[in-house]
């Protein structure tokens, strides 16, 4: 029997002016994808047609999710769109399921044209949770700004979109599936959702040795939580059955619409779980991860919290103990701005260079693809290496377990030696969300005004017992040492002579208002003075910031959304 093509339909649309990509991805409240009329359908057209046509025709794409409400919906969305603008195959992930990671792996191992990932990263799921969409280009990193600002300039002047509304898949069984279109034939292929990035992970670490840790005679007891994210299947199969780990290591591992009604963000207010079960004291090493596994937390025995910044120098200093590593080099690190400069003291000290950019995981791929960046990490618990273009939460994970392995410490031994040697970077981030963004502006131009004044340059600040003296001040812009790309405006840095910094920085990547973030930095060489509070410790930086900023005063606040 003669089965008639799926037809390729155009449908008509008006464009929306809100559908800017931010630095992680463009994401919005789950209720605007579901009703207003074509959102997803514009975006998603944005994207496709910032491909050149000529790239797009018959080309290969990766598309995956972390599982969240409306990912199905909207999986199906992209593939129909995908048929009908000309992409002649999709590889996606069984049930939809694609950690970020393990996209830009795909991507980067079958040389596909790029990714879509359908997740708002750590924010909160279900239909009052949020909805998100990340584009990754063909090396498998975040696009870049020019990429964004196209997607952006063709939103908002869309006025129709291609579709296949009748072309439907089935995301549970894993082969191919083949359709017959008007003009073309489109392949989907599903595929295990772990195997081709575990494949890699094994090129990379000594599982052998990982495996003695997990299950050996002097078995490490570890905990891992992975926040009901798209990261269970990937705990289970790689760390339990593959590594070793008892299967009650690993918690809160079914994906689900609404990440069980918890943020899926892997820090000490949301992963409380995890850190009231460490604190018993029978786990030595535990960790959690975000709703799509490019960010991770570390706690040791009774809740030690490892910095995310020290987590990033402490991976850099140990980076011998990854196979990896030791074939391969270490060419440099990069950090994002605001993150600590922990590592810059390890790579003094190993003769290598770092690279300080803009927040955004795009700007490290650039230097990774060039061969002078191994290593990169940021502030906001990411962190990440060559083998990918994207920050990698669970590698980050096996890092630790290696040197643990290695090193034969405990963490919080690994890191009161690592702080013994290099010494103690106190830091801390406050957020300040959903302020009216008008009054961050000005904030934040008042600041620069008064900070970037020949005078601020020979001010000190005495706050109780200590006093600061200003060596320099900024506002941050970042000249890619690649392309010569320059991008202005990143945040504005004051630095002390002591080496302590405050930094302000806007962030935009939300959607309900804007979030000014302020950071404090100490560095501490004397090992007597290592064990304070973080908060008593950069105290008098914070009375500084806030008496600068006028923040509390210009937004009736009286103290910040989040401290971390």
């Amino acid at each position: 029997m003669e089965v008639n093509p799926i037809p390729v339909v155009t449908v008509q649309t008006v464009p929306y002016d809100d559908q800017k990509p931010g630095s992680n991805g463009f994401r919005k409240p789950t209720a605007v994808f579901e009703s207003k009329r074509n959102y997803l359908q514009n975006f998603i057209q944005s994207v496709l047609s910032s491909i050149d046509l000529r790239d797009r025709q018959g080309c290969t794409m990766v598309v995956g999710s972390d599982g969240r409400y409306f990912s199905k919906t909207a999986t199906e969305v992209v593939v129909q769109m995908a048929a009908a603008n000309g992409i002649g195959r999709l590889v996606i992930g069984q049930n939809g399921l694609l950690s970020t990671p393990a996209v830009s792996c795909i991507i980067r191992k079958i040389k596909a044209t790029g990714g879509i990932i359908l997740t708002a990263s750590h924010n909160p799921g279900g239909p009052g949770g949020d909805f998100g969409v990340k584009f990754n280009v063909a090396n498998g990193g975040p696009a870049p700004d020019a990429v964004t600002d196209k997607i952006y300039q063709i939103s908002k002047t869309i006025e129709e979109y291609a579709i296949c509304p009748d072309l439907r898949i089935d995301l549970s069984r894993v082969g191919r599936q083949e359709f017959d279109l008007e003009n073309n034939t489109f392949l989907v292929e599903i595929v295990d959702s772990v195997e081709v990035y575990l494949n890699l992970l094994r090129t990379i670490f000594d599982f052998n040795s990982i495996k003695s840790l997990l299950s050996g005679p002097s078995q490490l007891k570890i905990r891992i939580d992975a926040m009901n994210g798209v990261m269970g299947p990937y705990v289970r199969r790689i760390l339990c059955d593959e590594l070793g780990a008892p299967a009650n290591s690993a918690v809160n591992c079914v994906p689900l619409e609404d990440f069980g009604g918890q943020y899926p963000d892997p820090n000490l207010t949301y992963a409380s779980g995890l850190l009231e079960a460490m604190k018993g004291g029978e786990h030595g090493f535990g960790a959690a991860f975000d709703a799509d596994g490019d960010r991770y937390m570390i706690l040791g025995q009774n809740g030690f919290f490892v910095n995310p910044s020290d987590s990033l120098a402490i991976i850099a200093a140990n980076l011998s103990c990854v196979p990896y590593f030791r074939q391969m080099g270490v060419r440099g690190f990069g950090r994002s701005m605001p993150t600590s400069t922990a590592i810059d003291k390890v790579a003094k000290a190993m003769k290598v260079p770092v690279y300080e950019t803009p927040t955004g995981w795009k700007y490290f791929a650039n230097l990774m693809d060039s061969g002078r960046c191994s290593l990169c990490g940021e502030e906001s618990f990411g962190t990440g290496s060559d083998h990918l273009r994207e920050k990698d939460g669970l590698w980050a994970v096996l890092v630790w377990l290696s040197i643990l392995a290695a090193r034969k410490q405990s963490v919080e031994e690994l890191v009161h030696d690592h702080w013994t040697k290099f010494g103690r970077h106190y830091y801390c981030r406050f957020d300040y969300d959903g302020l009216e963004p008008r009054t961050a502006f000005f904030i934040m131009k008042e600041l620069e005004s008064t900070i970037t004044e020949k005078t601020f340059t020979t001010q000190q600040f005495a706050v109780g017992s200590h006093m600061y003296s200003v060596e320099k001040t900024d506002s941050f812009e970042y000249v890619d040492p690649v392309d010569g790309t320059v991008t202005k405006k990143q945040g504005l840095r004051i630095s002390f002579a002591d080496g302590s910094r405050i930094i302000f920085k806007l962030s935009t990547s939300g959607y309900v208002g804007t979030t000014l973030r302020i950071y404090a930095e100490s560095y501490e060489k004397d090992p007597s003075k290592h064990n304070k509070e973080p908060q008593a410790v950069l105290g008098p930086l914070i009375a500084i910031a806030l008496k600068l900023s006028q923040i509390h005063e210009r937004t009736g606040r009286k103290g910040p959304t989040v401290i971390t």
